[in-house]
């Protein structure tokens, strides 16, 4: 296993797209780093320099105490998963295992004894015999992956590997990853442009958007403090609701907020700044962070556009009058939600409530929970 360091790294692609600008990561010996991010953000890039399949045009790339800058993949020691298992047809589950021992010519009884080992790890024994095409797609996804371990890698590198699976197969395999890592102690990079995959998996996240790193922390610490309006859209689902405001006026513990033709007051630690009235500013609060009532009195008064019943949670779609275009998701009890056409008013907890500049980032700092 390896650490793995990545020190300002950029990608420049020969017709000017700019990939990755100053990119600099930490990733622990043993640690799985999900990189997540909107589609061409970059997180196959970075990928892909780790592994040596593209050169880097700017900045240090270190696998262990090694600079591998300059080293061909092949002598880095990196394995890699991608979305389309990549299996050879023509090879049963134990050829494509031994594949890639066979191409160091390792000696038949350590072959077997890696193929074994691995496969016991991944609870495919059974399948050893087998075509790809007699396999599920649950089980070729860990062929592939058993392909990647049984060269003992310093580095596993997956790309997308569960998108090519149904949604109830994604999450029985995403559990096998995250115990399949957790019992092989293997340095893991993981890219998805999931956020669910992202904060169930990682012990740490990496969100890149337009090919810069926006934040990077432990799930729980993305979704409770993100640094500004990007990362609190992007990570949740249903996302944070993210409302235009200008600030009114401060009186005393409070910052009052006009949204659309509605006050909104936001205790002052949650902004932090001293804001003079008439800036412009974001605010965000999460589906959970509302309470409601048909009748009752202060809190933001919405319409119902439509509720959606899931079974374990119910979502209740919003409108704010007076505020043209603005529409809110709140999770709500059942009693509470409405029909369409309803008026409520959604009273947001204090506590719960971002404020963020114009630029996007989070005001309030430290005092953010």
């Amino acid at each position: 296993m390896a650490r793995v360091v990545l020190e300002h790294v950029g990608k420049t692609f020969p017709d000017g797209t700019r990939a990755l600008v100053d990119c600099s990561l930490d990733i622990a010996d043993g640690e799985l780093l999900v990189v997540v991010g909107p589609s061409g953000c970059g997180k196959s890039t970075l990928l892909r320099l780790v592994a040596g399949l593209e050169d880097l045009t700017a900045g240090t790339l270190r696998i262990g105490d090694r600079v591998v800058n300059d080293v061909p993949p092949q002598e880095r020691n990196v394995a890699m998963v991608f979305q389309d298992y990549a299996l050879y047809p023509h090879l049963t589950a134990r050829g494509n295992l031994e594949f890639p021992l066979r191409m160091r010519r390792l000696a038949r009884a350590e072959r077997t004894a890696r193929v074994e080992r691995v496969a016991r790890l991944l609870d495919v024994g059974a399948l050893l015999d087998r075509f790809p095409r007699q396999l599920s797609g649950g089980q070729r996804q860990r062929v592939a992956m058993g392909r990647a371990l049984v060269r003992e890698p310093n580095v596993f590198l997956l790309d997308e590997p569960l998108s090519n699976l149904d949604a109830k197969l994604r999450v029985q395999v995403r559990a096998e990853i995250k115990d399949l890592q957790e019992r092989a102690a293997t340095t893991m990079i993981y890219v998805t442009h999931d956020q669910v995959e992202a904060m169930t998996l990682g012990d740490r996240v990496a969100l890149l958007r337009d090919g810069r790193l926006q934040q990077v922390a432990p799930p729980k610490e993305l979704y409770d403090r993100p640094v500004n309006a990007f990362v609190a859209g992007f990570i949740g689902n249903p996302p944070m609701n993210l409302l235009p405001a200008r600030v009114l006026a401060t009186d005393g513990e409070n910052t009052k907020l006009a949204v659309g033709d509605q006050t909104l007051a936001v205790p002052r630690r949650r902004v932090a700044e001293a804001l003079a009235p008439g800036t412009t500013v974001t605010v965000g609060m999460r589906p959970e962070a509302f309470t409601g009532a048909r009748d009752g009195d202060g809190g933001l008064r919405v319409t119902v556009e439509h509720v959606e019943q899931l079974g374990h949670e119910t979502l209740t779609h919003v409108r704010m009058p007076g505020a043209e275009g603005v529409r809110l998701v709140a999770r709500l009890p059942t009693r509470l939600t409405g029909e369409r056409g309803d008026e409520l008013r959604l009273a947001p907890d204090p506590d719960r409530v971002y404020v963020f500049a114009a630029d996007g980032r989070a005001l309030g700092g430290a005092e953010l929970r």
